[in-house]
């Protein structure tokens, strides 16, 4: 009778060849945590080839001993090229610990500082610690920088006021080395002044913000005579002031003549981007106060405008204030804050 030509499955098998009976034996040996170790780091087909090797061990009670004996005369004779042997364990330890740790192990470079070396200032809240390291010199706050971890040294830098970041990351390219006792005894008098500070109840203050609430809450002639005496000393600030004093928003407690002024003075095109994005009550105060025509124009213009970008819609806005502002400070509409009484 003729034999199928039907493939049988069990031909599909690993076959274990000496060297899968081998490797076998040898996991069993060096016992299961070294073996799952090692799993880690093998391919399918290799696990396939040495699960083969374990069947057929299973026949063979010296394989163990047998295949230990077979791995230290192996590693006998790789001793003797300990070229090969050093490229060999450098690979091993890419793989296993990355490039970077690998390069500093095998070419005796030091290891980075860590956190430890600062004490609890090194795990102090990232902005708590900016606020103590502004007052320091930028070698000494390249210095604890230099000792910590790339993330946290990151959040501390974004913490620190911008003007000093160029001076501290160029001490922070130059620095080379630290000594120990230096570095503890800057750990130690940071962490003194950050209980200091936490004791006293130090906190982080938007001092900014506090300058624009007491302006806004003024008169209008008081606010224009204080930003132009800021501005002698700090024209950026006394900009960022004007900017924030008087928004788009405030245009809706102006008065319906000081908004038909207002209107003589600005371009429709940048009022209907402006208005794109505004709240309801603005629009309706700026379009109540424009002829039925125009009103009806600037409605139909922003309705077929389609989608603006918010960026392009600020600006606007920003432009449109600016007018509102020079306005109010030549005397020509008047801007109503929450200290000014109306009769």
């Amino acid at each position: 009778m003729k034999r199928s030509s039907v493939p049988d499955p069990s031909d599909k098998e690993e076959k274990a060849g000496p060297g899968a009976q081998r490797a076998a034996a040898l996991l069993l040996g060096l016992g299961a945590d070294v073996a799952a170790a090692i799993f880690q780091h093998l391919d399918e087909p290799s696990v396939r080839r040495i699960a083969a090797g374990a069947k057929e061990i299973r026949k063979n009670p010296d394989a163990v001993p047998s295949a230990l004996s077979h791995f230290v005369t192996s590693l006998d004779k790789i001793g003797g090229d300990t070229e090969a042997g050093d490229r060999m364990l450098r690979q091993i330890a890419e793989q296993v610990l990355g490039p970077e740790m690998a390069q500093r192990a095998f070419e005796g470079v030091a290891p980075p500082m860590s956190d430890d070396a600062l004490g609890p200032a090194g795990q102090a809240d990232p902005e708590a610690l900016a606020m103590i390291l502004t007052r320091e010199q930028p070698q000494t706050i390249a210095l604890v920088l230099a000792a910590m971890d790339a993330g946290r040294a990151a959040a501390v830098m974004r913490a620190i006021p911008e003007a000093q970041r160029p001076q501290i990351l160029r001490r922070l390219a130059l620095l080379e080395a630290v000594a120990p006792d230096v570095l503890r005894e800057v750990g130690q008098g940071l962490s003194a002044e950050l209980r200091t500070s936490v004791s006293s109840g130090m906190r982080k203050f938007d001092g900014k913000q506090a300058a624009i609430e007491l302006l806004r809450r003024s008169p209008a002639a008081q606010q224009t005579e204080t930003v132009q005496e800021i501005e002698k000393d700090d024209p950026e600030l006394a900009a960022d002031l004007r900017g924030k004093l008087f928004t788009f928003q405030d245009l809706v407690n102006l008065s319906d003549r000081d908004i038909q002024t207002l209107l003589r003075e600005i371009d429709t095109s940048r009022l209907s981007v402006a208005l794109k994005g505004a709240a309801a009550s603005v629009r309706d105060k700026i379009l109540k106060n424009m002829s039925s025509r125009a009103a009806q124009m600037l409605s139909d213009d922003i309705g077929a405008m389609g989608p603006v970008k918010l960026a392009d819609v600020e600006l606007a806005q920003g432009e449109l204030v600016k007018v509102a502002f020079t306005l109010a400070e030549q005397g020509r509409i008047t801007v109503v804050n929450p200290a000014d009484k109306m009769v």
